[in-house]
């Protein structure tokens, strides 16, 4: 049996669509649903039972889980750069991937979780999933401390060769409609254009770059996911891996693409960013991938010309769910 949290949700849905076409059916989602559409992600998607994540959670900690778990695919976390309520995020974020992989090692089960490109902070220190550099690094918000206290439990412990953590970077692809200011920028520039004919891009506030000129490791979700479910079949490999393209693209570029894909021109509006933000804004990411390519990893990794137009063209313009 394959637990994957937060499997309604954005990457959770996407990568269960692909366990899927592998030849997977006995999996275990886990979320929580409330009254947003994100069910919706489920339809057409093949699973024995859902869970909701506290009623998992408890059994998990209590040791009463009536199931026998091959692997955790963990993908489930608040995700928003804004949270600013900390004891939650510590709870949601670190508290539970700690119990999670406290169940399945003594049980030989398989654990896969999501870390994030967050971690990385501004990039003083690279962008480099190196697991002796960790220390270093200093997230620029609550998110990223989250993620980043799981990485450095791991080390400190030294489990991190018995897990798979996965970094991933700016991901964007279907099923991501429901997450509301977490969606990516292709979701939301898409909307804009098709209801004003322009894209808002924040101004820069660094010499360095001009506006719409920061950049971004922006990866296709089924990139990400087909990066994940690697590790899911090659059981030999552990660590921290990112998850991204290795190349960096601007703003611009991304937001080109759209236009390209919808044959429209470009036209993009450069606005002030929210104060709030200054401080937390990352103006460069880019993963260094030699090392999830040093364990064999072989597979062409979309550019985002060829990814967003697969987005929009088969997803959004159909208004589209993955699994359909």
């Amino acid at each position: 049996m394959i637990v994957v949290t937060g499997g309604a949700g954005f990457i959770g849905s996407v990568a269960i669509w692909r366990l899927n076409q592998l030849g997977y059916d006995k999996i275990i989602v886990v979320d929580e649903l409330r009254s947003k559409e994100k069910w919706k992600n489920l339809n057409g998607l093949k699973f024995v039972d859902i869970y909701h994540k506290k009623e998992f959670y408890e059994q998990i900690v209590q040791e009463r889980l009536p199931l026998s778990i091959d692997a955790i695919i963990h993908l489930g976390a608040c995700s928003a750069t804004t949270e600013r309520d900390a004891d939650y995020l510590v709870q949601n974020n670190y508290r539970y991937s700690l119990e999670l992989v406290k169940y399945c090692l003594p049980r030989r089960a398989r654990f896969i979780y999501a870390s994030s490109a967050a971690t990385y902070g501004g990039g003083e220190f690279g962008y480099d999933d190196n697991e002796e550099e960790l220390e270093k690094l200093r997230p620029l918000n609550m998110y990223g401390y989250s993620k980043h206290l799981f990485d450095l439990w791991l080390r400190t412990n030294h489990l991190s060769n018995k897990v798979v953590g996965l970094k991933y970077f700016n991901v964007y692809g279907p099923n991501e409609y429901h997450k509301g200011d977490m969606r990516s920028v292709v979701h939301k520039a898409f909307e804009q254009i098709r209801d004003t004919g322009k894209v808002t891009l924040f101004k820069s506030y660094k010499d360095e770059y001009k506006d719409g000129e920061q950049k971004r490791d922006f990866i296709y979700v089924k990139d990400a996911v087909d990066m994940t479910l690697y590790f899911l079949e090659h059981r030999e490999k552990s660590g921290l891996f990112n998850v991204g393209t290795g190349q960096a693209r601007t703003w611009n570029d991304l937001v080109s693409a759209i236009f390209t894909s919808l044959n429209k021109p470009v036209n993009i509006e450069y606005v002030d960013m929210p104060e709030e933000l200054h401080g937390k804004y990352q103006y460069f990411t880019e993963a260094k991938m030699d090392k999830i390519r040093e364990t064999g990893y072989e597979k062409e990794i979309s550019s985002i010309e060829k990814g967003v137009d697969d987005y929009i063209k088969n997803y959004l313009l159909k208004d589209q769910f993955i699994a359909y």
